[in-house]
């Protein structure tokens, strides 16, 4: 027998009875502690039901005190006739002030944390036992189950729906009094975060196009443009460029210079002043970025799980990837292999609770069609990435092809963002300007100014 099952249960029932005391003679702490706790907090059952019973009628603006609380328990079916009016008095008998409830919470978490932590090293110790699995599929468990303790996450399971509706409520109400005019992290394209709200947390969101449209150069957009709106961290992972490629496209598109004066060196004075002043502002963003190519979901999972705030997530792109687990077994196809990649991608979104943005390869079916335009059956290797993604937006431009049909000139200042996919609202197209000595996308109204950066 393990040392786990002889230890005592991290656990401290006065600081739980203090807490829920408190509660009941003084409502008025109830704001300031009620989302720090969980029920799992609570060790002891019946002081886990007394607090989910606080929490439902604090959501729904409901009068708390022992008459009413006792008068809900009865509802919900867990009043015991014997001993819970009895015990409803009792804990308010051992809290004579409510002055000190923050200290009991704390109490409260550093013992669930830690009753959380006894059960994840019981778990992966069997796991480790058994030797069912790899070592590094082993510690990827591990990593994942101490950065969601850490996070403050439970494990995953049934829930009633009422439960799932309080949360909703609270939620709606946080959504209500925000200023934002968007639900989520902005992407810098007023018409596009219209239509899709901006980039909300747990979306997978995919940037499909052919090669040369410039989804790399729209998602550094996107992630500065986040990055500057937000005190979030952004992490770029970069499978196909080196870090010093994304740094000149980054300089090139903020500070207005010509990416081919950047590629050459033949630079002059007044571009230095502009790169000095563009490079001062980019510093202040709160990114990061990755440029190694063999990078697997679980090593990017890894390296997000330790960046603190984290904001969004941007990898360049599906199809460079590692298989998901890491290496390729006999028998894979490429068409799996996109599909287990994706699958795992979706996961990692809502481990994280951030919206990931991927970018992907269209096949070359696209550029058979008589427009050009791409459709979601363009989407390269796997039908299953259409099926993870909440968000599919595709980009097209005109000037991409060589001339239109009738011989005129294309409109080469102009781009499209298909949005194909749209899991919480309307697709449709947003135009944008696509400047292309600069590698950089803006909204069509956008006029370019020197103080911009």
């Amino acid at each position: 027998m393990n040392e786990f099952t002889l230890s005592r249960v991290p656990q401290s029932i006065e600081a739980e009875q203090a807490v829920l005391g408190s509660m009941l003679i003084d409502s008025r702490c109830i704001p300031d502690i009620i989302d720090k706790l969980k029920p799992e907090c609570f060790y002891l059952e019946k002081n886990r039901e007394i607090f989910e019973i606080i929490y439902s009628m604090f959501t729904y603006s409901q009068i708390i005190d022992p008459v009413t609380v006792l008068d809900r328990m009865k509802a919900a079916g867990v009043y015991d006739e014997n001993t819970s009016r009895s015990y409803i008095l009792q804990l308010m008998e051992i809290t004579p002030t409510a002055a000190n409830v923050g200290a009991y919470v704390r109490i409260l978490q550093d013992k669930a944390m830690l009753r959380a932590l006894t059960d994840m090293c019981s778990q992966v110790m069997e796991l480790a036992q058994r030797e069912e699995g790899e070592a590094a599929q082993v510690l990827e468990i591990a990593e994942r189950r101490i950065y969601d303790i850490r996070a403050g996450k439970g494990v995953s399971g049934l829930e009633h729906i009422s439960r799932v509706l309080s949360h909703y409520y609270e939620l709606l109400g946080e959504r209500s009094r925000s200023e934002k005019s968007i639900p989520g992290l902005p992407t810098g394209f007023t018409d596009l975060d219209e239509v899709i709200s901006g980039l909300n947390n747990t979306d997978l969101i995919l940037i499909a196009s052919r090669p040369g449209m410039g989804k790399t150069s729209f998602a550094l957009n996107i992630a500065v443009n986040a990055g500057k709106k937000t005190d979030k961290a952004i992490a770029f992972f970069s499978l196909e460029m080196s870090k010093e490629q994304l740094a000149m496209r980054l300089i090139s598109s903020v500070a207005f210079v010509d990416s081919h004066k950047l590629m050459t060196g033949r630079i002059g004075a007044s571009d230095w002043e502009k790169i000095m002043t563009a490079a001062a502002a980019i510093s202040k963003i709160n990114m990061f970025v990755d440029d190694n190519p063999t990078v697997t979901v679980a090593d990017i999972s890894a390296s997000c799980r330790r960046i603190s705030n984290l904001g969004l997530v941007v990898i360049d792109y599906l199809q460079l990837m590692q298989s998901a687990s890491g290496k390729v077994r006999p028998g894979d196809n490429r068409v799996q292999i996109v599909s287990d990649i994706s699958r795992a991608l979706k996961i990692m979104a809502k481990e994280l609770g951030v919206p990931v943005i991927c970018l992907s390869q269209l096949n070359r079916a696209a550029e058979s069609s008589q427009d050009k335009r791409p459709t979601l059956a363009n989407l390269r290797d796997s039908g299953s990435i259409e099926q993870d993604a909440d968000i599919v937006l595709m980009l097209y431009r005109e000037d991409y092809y060589a001339r239109l049909k009738d011989g005129s000139a294309p409109d080469n200042n102009t781009a499209e963002c298909i949005v194909a996919k749209n899991r919480h609202g309307a697709t449709g197209v947003v135009k944008l300007q696509w400047l292309q000595q600069y590698t950089t996308f803006s909204g069509r109204e956008w006029v370019h100014d020197e103080d911009d950066f």
